[in-house]
């Protein structure tokens, strides 16, 4: 077999598959695709322009007329190569919704289905048919017009078109955000979401320039196959990893290990989060290649033996109790709240009540980014107080009361329970308690990815793994690690509002140390 010419084998090999898998997939299985476009969103503006009365005689079925009236035309359609049965649709079986449409800050006032691709599908709109109505629906601090559509038998290219009359619903003073369209389709293209469709229909382009970019790798294989054919495969690794460190991260890294267990049966993890700082110290006593440790930014020149990988890119947000009455705050704010220079919100535009911060333990990786990315590399006084209502002693009576918590959740916790209280987490541990507490502006922006990416939000850091040296590549550390940075792991990471940071548009805020 020394002979047989393995490289022109896998080179034909590599061609005929995406060719059959696109026959497969497009021509003898087909796929299903729900697709919806917004052909119309529009506002009458002008009142006094020519027949002008019809607009004005716009009404509301209890009489009252529309307030600032907007008409927006949707297409449904199936733009897949298969049929779309009423089974189809992935919302419960006992209800007759196939399709909601949610048109934040806006009224349903009126529905109308104004086009049918084929006259059958009229049965579903009759008037007595289940499935079609619409409602307004209060969340949070704005309306919300909902329009429900019925689960239709879509034949492929079919489609439906349906005209939504709407008027505005309070003056939040911007404009309007656009419908949103909420469905899924059991069988369908990726997660089978109703998607927005341009112009075109039928195959997508990338898919037909993706097959022609399967197809030119294969021509390639035979040279670089000498290059690959010695490396050993890494996959799944057994065996037992300890892994320690930020309590901020401790949430992906849970549901990550829980994922790479269910595939690789033979991996035992254990678990000792306590904070970034320990989690290195850790790491460095026991020198075990069956540690991994997770820090909130990098460990300096300490600890040399201890090596990195960049993981993620982190947001963290500062919170604070809503009696406070602040929303957004200035840096040079922030680093007076956590100086003690500020004792009363009433001083930066809040409400007259004591300022109370909650802290984390110095060895915190969360905190060392606040002191670095917010206080400019002040370091915090320490705590005065042990619930951070009662000073610890009368003398400190009058001061402003810090207090201090070993991990995210308890931090959040006092946080919401202590009237004017101040801390700060990682982002999607305070998303979490959104009805507890508030996330403050930072200079007027809010955390977001996009908004730290290009450098207007400054408290976010680089999730950093670290081992005692250089892990075997079959070792259970190499292998975890590397899933964090494959497909199902960078999933999970950006299912908790992180990015990895090969998806930044700067991967320098990625940065080795």
């Amino acid at each position: 077999m020394d002979g047989f010419p393995w490289e022109l084998a896998l080179a034909i090999v590599g061609a005929l598959v995406p060719i059959i898998a696109f026959l497969w997939e497009f021509a003898f299985v087909g796929r299903k695709r729900l697709g919806y476009r917004v052909q119309m969103d529009t506002t009458p503006t002008d009142v006094n322009a020519l027949y002008a009365g019809a607009w004005r005689r716009l009404e509301r079925a209890d009489g009252g007329r529309l307030v600032d009236p907007s008409f927006v035309l949707l297409r449904i359609e199936n733009t897949g190569t298969t049929n779309i049965a009423e089974g189809d649709y992935g919302f419960p079986e006992d209800t007759s919704v196939g399709i909601r449409v949610r048109f934040p800050g806006r009224r349903v006032a009126g529905v109308v289905v104004t086009e049918l691709s084929d006259p059958s599908l009229a049965t579903y709109f009759d008037a007595k048919a289940p499935g079609l109505g619409m409602s307004d629906v209060e969340e949070a601090d704005r309306t919300v017009g909902l329009v429900e559509l019925p689960k239709v038998k879509l034949n492929s290219s079919a489609h439906y078109k349906v005209l939504v009359v709407l008027e505005r619903a309070g003056d939040d003073g911007g404009g309007i955000p656009d419908p949103e369209v909420v469905g899924t389709i059991s069988g369908g293209v990726g997660s089978g979401k109703v998607h927005e469709t341009k112009s075109q229909t039928g195959t997508p382009r990338w898919v037909v320039a993706l097959v022609c970019f399967l197809l030119m790798v294969s021509l390639v294989e035979p040279f670089i196959i000498d290059l690959t054919k010695n490396e050993a495969r890494l996959d799944c690794a057994a065996g037992d990893l300890t892994i320690t460190g930020s309590t901020a991260f401790e949430p992906v890294l849970r549901e990550a290990a829980a994922e790479y267990a269910k595939s690789c049966p033979g991996a035992n993890f254990k678990w000792e989060m306590r904070s970034s700082a320990q989690g290195l110290e850790l790491l460095n006593s026991t020198r075990s290649p069956e540690v991994l440790a997770f820090s909130d930014g990098p460990k300096g020149d300490r600890l040399p033996e201890l090596l990195p990988q960049p993981v993620a890119f982190l947001l963290f947000t500062i919170v604070i109790n809503p009696d406070a009455g602040v929303q957004d705050l200035k840096p040079a704010q922030i680093r007076d709240v956590f100086s003690g220079r500020v004792a009363n919100w009433r001083d930066v535009g809040g409400n007259d009540v004591p300022v109370r911060i909650v802290d984390r333990e110095a060895l915190s990786g969360t905190r060392a980014t606040l002191e670095e990315r917010l206080l400019g590399g002040d370091v915090e006084p320490g705590e005065n107080s042990d619930d951070c209502v009662e000073p610890r002693n009368e003398s400190l009576r009058g001061s402003v009361l810090r207090c201090r918590r070993t991990e995210t959740r308890s931090l959040l916790d006092t946080v919401a329970d202590t009237p004017g209280a101040i801390g700060y987490s990682e982002l999607r541990a305070a998303e979490n308690r959104r009805a507890e507490l508030r996330e403050v502006r930072i200079d007027g922006h809010e955390a977001s990815l996009e908004a730290a990416d290009h450098g207007a939000y400054p408290f976010w850091q680089t999730e950093y793994a670290y081992t005692f040296g250089e892990p075997a590549p079959t070792s259970l550390a190499a292998s975890f690690r590397r899933y964090l940075t494959n497909q199902v792991g960078s999933d999970i990471i950006r299912s908790y509002g992180n990015r990895p940071c090969v998806e930044l548009a700067n991967p320098v805020l990625c940065r080795p140390e």
